[in-house]
Order: structure tokens, then sequence, then C-alpha cells
């Protein structure tokens, strides 16, 4: 397709699931505990139910459709065919075609909400997973070579994670499987807990995909800005990344696993520089005692191993491209979320000042590495 003369992969393009995925494929044995999605007024409405109408794993104060921000009609009007046409892959291609993507990478809506129920049922919770699996492999079968899965895997049981990563790399053809960046567990990214997913991770050659939502998580820190949406939109999705980066760049995980590929999506970039100071301070200061598996700085473990993506209009990208030359910024629309800027996104990231070279690298060189395409 090549827009402006630029290949584009979009690391993190996301799907609307449809209300009935859970019902319509998870175990039969679980069938009668499916959640379902909302439909409204609303074109997105994200939320979904337990079968008997309860709020699914809800921490945000609902709001009704005036209180809503100046993004509202907005999304509404650009959104309103695609949702009447029922997000079908048809409906992400076109998508696609709009803003002049060849190939994405595909991440959840509603499913980045599926597994945050409080103390939830392990067995249930790698049901929730296989089934989305399922739907996004059937899903993504329209077109294999533009639509990549990245699969969901359950972190309450990690003989469950391992066994569904495996499949989804040797038998759902997926470049990558993803997590919520806050722990859903009483165990930091950092702990062994997590150990045989990282090795797991290592042998097929799976990346790993950090992804945050605002509105739901155990123990966010969004949590502590309730009611204020805004504010808890603003610093829900970076500050839990950049703990999660912590967890990998100086807890260790990296240096133990140094063929794992992480990547931190949709939570901006620009705190990136200052972040990676600050851990490298750290490191240099008591590294010794907290870090014995960390023997370079932290930075470098993250310029070898690791992504984060940029959105498409922001200006200070810039000094994360300084600061890290470049080769570990991917791009990202955010098709069809509320804070995308489809159907232009692609456009407003030709317009950053920044070259063509680190244009192309951020289009797709850096993301085809990242996913080994």
């Amino acid at each position: 397709m090549a827009k402006n003369g630029f290949k584009i992969l979009d690391s993190d393009m996301h799907i609307m699931e449809p209300p009935d995925l859970w019902e319509r494929y998870i175990d039969q044995k679980f069938k009668a505990r499916a959640p379902r999605g909302v439909t409204s007024s609303n074109v997105r409405d994200l939320r979904m139910v337990y079968p008997d109408g309860r709020d699914w794993a809800r921490t945000t104060t609902r709001q009704n459709d005036s209180a809503r921000g100046h993004n509202f009609e907005r999304n509404q009007n650009v959104y309103r065919a695609d949702a009447a046409r029922g997000w079908t892959p048809e409906v992400q291609l076109d998508a696609m075609d709009i803003e002049g993507i060849d190939v994405a990478v595909l991440y959840p809506t509603r499913g980045l909400r599926a597994l945050v129920v409080p103390d939830m049922d392990a067995d249930f919770a790698a049901a929730i997973a296989r089934a989305y699996n399922d739907w996004l492999y059937d899903f993504c079968k329209k077109q294999p070579q533009r639509l990549i899965g990245a699969g969901m895997i359950s972190p309450y049981d990690m003989n469950d994670a391992v066994a569904e990563a495996r499949r989804c790399a040797e038998e759902l053809g997926f470049r990558a499987v993803f997590l919520r960046a806050n722990p859903l567990m009483q165990h930091q990214w950092h702990d062994s807990y997590y150990e045989p997913l990282w090795h797991a991770l290592e042998d097929p050659n799976l990346a790993l995909g950090f992804h945050e939502s605002t509105g739901t998580g155990k123990q966010q820190i969004g949590e502590r800005l309730e009611p204020n949406l805004m504010l808890r939109r603003v610093y829900a999705q970076p500050m839990e990344q950049m703990l999660a980066l912590g967890s990998f760049c100086a807890g260790g995980v990296l240096a133990r696993h140094p063929r794992l590929r992480v990547a931190f999506l949709e939570a901006n970039c620009s705190w990136l520089p200052w972040l990676l100071w600050r851990l490298d301070e750290g490191w240099e200061r008591e590294g010794d005692i907290w870090a014995p598996d960390v023997k370079v700085a932290p930075s470098e473990y993250f310029k070898r191993q690791c992504a984060v993506s940029a959105e498409p209009d922001e200006a200070t990208v810039t000094h994360v491209i300084e600061y890290t030359g470049g080769k570990n910024v991917v791009f990202s629309t955010d098709y069809p979320h509320g804070d995308s800027k489809y159907p232009k996104a692609v456009d407003h990231f030709l317009n950053l000042p920044i070259s063509e070279t680190n244009k192309k690298n951020i289009l797709w060189d850096n993301c085809a590495a990242y996913y080994a395409m």
C-alpha cells in the first residue's frame, strides 16, 4: 500500500468484540457464567455484564452520555457506520485502507477488561482467554497476511498461561500475547511466579505486549483518582506501564531472559527518557543489593529487548528518538478507541518533525523486528 512512500505496520490496532463472543466460543461447562458485551446508543459501549445483568468488574463511576466530554459526539460520528456494520473483519480492513495500514496486530477492547474480576477462578479465566483467542483466529482468517492476532493469556495459573501461549504460537499463528500492565495477582512482574511464562515466550519467539485499560483493574493507580475520569485517563495507563517496565529492565526479567521481547503499548512514550535515566541511577546506587541479576544499566536492556508506542501526534517523541536512537519506538493508530486520531492518525504522524529515516523505522522496521515478521 505504501502511503506517501511508507509501508505501515500498526503495532496496536483494536477490534470491537461482538457482544456474544464468550457465549458462542467459551467451553460448554462455563457457558452459564460467560460475560456479555453491552450495546447502547453509545456506538462504542465497552461495558460487559454478568449473565444476570450486573456490571462486570467495573471500578470507574458510570456516567451518562451528557457527561462524556468533548470527544463523545466526535466518536459517535466517526464510528457510527462501523458499528452499524458490526465491526466485522471487512470493517477492520476498510479502516486499515482508509489510514493506509498494510498490516495490523490486533488487540482487544472489551477483552482488556475480561480478566480483572477480583479473586477470579483460574479455570474460568483460562476458558475466557481460550474463547477470545479462538474467536480472534476466526476473525483474522479473512486476510491473515494483514490481520495478525495478539493472544490473551490468563495470569491466574502459570500452567494455563504457558499452555495458551504455546497454542497461540503453534496452532493459531499469532505473533504476540498480551497482559494487562497492572499485575492482577499478588506478584510483581519480576517475581519468580511468572518465570515459567517468560521461558515459554522465548521458545516460540512470541512477543509480549503490555496493554493497560483506564476503566478497570485490580489495585490500579487510577482508582486513587476516582471519580475524576479525566485524571484517571491521564495517569492510569502510563504509570502502570512505567511500573511494569521497571520490573523488566531493573527487576531482572530481561537479564534472565535475553530473547524475550516486550512492548509497552498505548501509554505514550515521552516519559521514557526520564524513567530510564532514573532506573539507571537507582541501579548504580543500589543495584548490587536489590538487582543482582542486572549486569548492565537497565536502559541497555530496554534498548536491546523493548519497544514503546508513540501516539500519532506525540510531538515530544523527538526526545525519545534522541535518547534511544529511534530503534525502540513503534506506531499505533489505536483504532477504534476514543482517543484515536482515526481516520487521520497516519497523517498526524507524518506531520511530526522527525526525519524520513525515523518515520520509516517507526512505521514499519521497528515494529516488524519486535513482532519478528
